[in-house]
Order: C-alpha cells, then sequence, then structure tokens
C-alpha cells in the first residue's frame, strides 16, 4: 500500500508541475448560460462561495486553484489528492458523508457543483436542483452522471455507452468558463489527454485480452458485492488497458453475489480502496484476505494467479480520479508479467 501511496504522489506532483497556461483563452464573458443535465443554468459573474458537493466536484474545483473561492466541500469518499491536500486544508469540511441541505445554506453559498445524482438528484438525499433554484443558487450536476434511471430501479442509473474521459473534459471545461479560469481548464485536459494515450499502449503480454471484475466493496462476506458497471469508469479502465469488464450490467453499480462473479472468472480483480470504512470490506487487505480465503472464490482465475491488484475506489466513479486509477492497475499489472 505504501508503493501505491508515494507512486500516485509522484504522478500528481509530476502532472501539476507539466501544466502550461496559454495566454490566448478569451475570458468568460457574462452572463454565461449552460445547459447542464437538462436544466439551464446561468451566472452573472464568477462564483465567489462555492460548494463542492462529492469527491469529484471538490478536487475538479481545487485542481483549477480555485480554494478560495469555496465555502466548503462534502462526501469524501477517500481522502483528498495529495498534490491538493494544502489547498483542501483552506476549504470547510462540511461533511465526509451527505451533509443537509441546512448546513450547506448556512455557508451562503453562491453556487453548488455536485459529483452525483444521490446529492443533487430527483431521489437526492441531500436536496433537489429545484430546492436550490428557490433560494437562488445555480447548481451543476457531473455531466458523467447524468444518467437514465428507467431500466434500473437504484438512484445511480443505467449506462448504454462505456464511459469516456469525453464527459470529464466537458466538466473541466465548463466550471473553467463558471469561474473564468478556462485556460488552467485546458491545461488540465490536455495533461489528461496525455495520460490516456500513454495508458492506451499497454497490452497483455500474452496478446489476450485480459477481463477484469472491479469490486468497490461490500457490507459482509456474505452480502452482495458492489461492482463497477459495464460502461461505468471500470470498463473505461478495463479497455484503455485493452481489456474488457466481465460484469455485462449495464447498471452503474450491479450488485452481483459471489456466484454470479465465479461464473465470470476473470483474469483480474481490481479492489477499491476506501478510506470511508463504512464497512470492513472497504479496506483492500479485508477484500483479498476474503478472496484468497473463501473455498470457492479463492478458485477464480484471477485469485489463483494471485492477479489481484489494489485500487483508489474513487476511481471506480468517473471522476478526475478514473485515470490515475488506470495508472495504478497497469503499474501493479506490469509488475506481476500481465502488462507489458
Amino acid at each position: 500500500m505504501l508503493m501505491l501511496k508515494s507512486t500516485l504522489t509522484a504522478l500528481l506532483i509530476a502532472t501539476a508541475s507539466s501544466f502550461t497556461v496559454s495566454p490566448a483563452f478569451a475570458s468568460t464573458k457574462y452572463p454565461l448560460t449552460l445547459e447542464n443535465c437538462g436544466a439551464q443554468v446561468s451566472f452573472q459573474k464568477a462564483p465567489e462561495r462555492a460548494v463542492g458537493l462529492g469527491q469529484n466536484s471538490a478536487e475538479i474545483l481545487l485542481l483549477l486553484g480555485l480554494q478560495d473561492k469555496m465555502a466548503g466541500t462534502a462526501f469524501w469518499p477517500s481522502k483528498v489528492l495529495p498534490q491538493l491536500a494544502e489547498a483542501n486544508a483552506k476549504v470547510k469540511l462540511l461533511s465526509v458523508e451527505f451533509p443537509t441541505f441546512e448546513s450547506i445554506l448556512a455557508e451562503n453559498p453562491d453556487f453548488v457543483a455536485a459529483a452525483l445524482p444521490s446529492l443533487l438528484g430527483p431521489s437526492s438525499k441531500v436536496a433537489k436542483r429545484e430546492d436550490f433554484d428557490k433560494v437562488g443558487v445555480p447548481t451543476y450536476l457531473s455531466p458523467s452522471t447524468c444518467l437514465s434511471t428507467k431500466e434500473v430501479k437504484d438512484q445511480y442509473g443505467s449506462r448504454a455507452q462505456l464511459w469516456n474521459m469525453d464527459l470529464l473534459y466537458k466538466e473541466i471545461d465548463e466550471l473553467s468558463q463558471i469561474f473564468d479560469v478556462s485556460e488552467r481548464g485546458q491545461a488540465l485536459i490536455a495533461d489528461f489527454k496525455k495520460r490516456e494515450a500513454a495508458l492506451r499502449a499497454s497490452v497483455a503480454k500474452d496478446g489476450k485480452q485480459l477481463s477484469y471484475v472491479f469490486w468497490f466493496s461490500s457490507p459482509s462476506p456474505s452480502a452482495d458485492a458492489y461492482l463497477g458497471g459495464k460502461n461505468a469508469a471500470s470498463g473505461f479502465i478495463a479497455d484503455v488497458l485493452g481489456g474488457r469488464n466481465a460484469v455485462t450490467a449495464e447498471a452503474e453499480w450491479p450488485t452481483l453475489g459471489w456466484e454470479s462473479i465465479i461464473a465470470a472468472n476473470p483474469d483480474v480483480i481490481v479492489v477499491a480502496n476506501l478510506d470511508r470504512n463504512r464497512w470492513e470490506l472497504d479496506k483492500p487487505e479485508a477484500k483479498i484476505k476474503f478472496l484468497t480465503t473463501d473455498p470457492a472464490v479463492s478458485q477464480i482465475t484471477a485469485v489463483k494467479n494471485k492477479a489481484m491488484v489494489v485500487m483508489d475506489g474513487q476511481a471506480m466513479n468517473p471522476t478526475v480520479r478514473t485515470i490515475y486509477g488506470a495508472e495504478q492497475v497497469a503499474e501493479q499489472l506490469k509488475a506481476i508479467g500481465f502488462l507489458k
């Protein structure tokens, strides 16, 4: 685990130092109106007291250097990116879990950027967009999470096509426009494109298309496992590494019993590392112990071949973490000889 953390830190430092700023980007012209997940959102000026509701939204704002324009953040499954720790320390933490609507309003926000529909959608545990509209606070929901809920009953929805970085680039671009820092947004996008291109050069050592299962967590060993869906960010990671997601469900976060996972028989199992500690199996060590000691599960090809790798759990959401997570997976698979 120390190796993973130090590697991630080094990668992030390299990211920060590689940014170049072009003077060619025009300033944002206000009023600015954007279409966001079916809603029209207008801004008369750049926000001064933004709330990052969800880790991805908060980290994008911080990556754009907007900590002085942030009134608070909430909902953090993992610790902040190492390169952002100093900036994040300047921003008030409302809650690592779901905040209350009242606690957000208490910070007198003039903008709320949300990472997930569970934080801002029709069935949100926090508030709906119309709740913020009533108090005159514009909102922005991550384009990556504007999903249909018609085919599945859970609030995260289903994804008919494989997620790709274009939706993340759109999010970074639009947030940078809102805050009139377009040059910073384009620098961040350029760096991610470079990283993705490098990852797509990865190929399996024997030329085989590896199959992956991405295990986020489970309430207990006997409970169904929360997995990354076929077309979710996990599927993108498998694809960018020249493989495929062994999970075929289009739900963003399907839950499967271990009988189904055994039947899928993946070549690689990616286990999430989560800092929230809601369940014992949030810990990668607990996941790997279960995989290697359960009589039936231990017979999965990935387990028998010791092809179990650890990845930041936030990377399984469609976020700025996804590319870093893919880099973590690639590094470990190369170390065990699965990738060139």
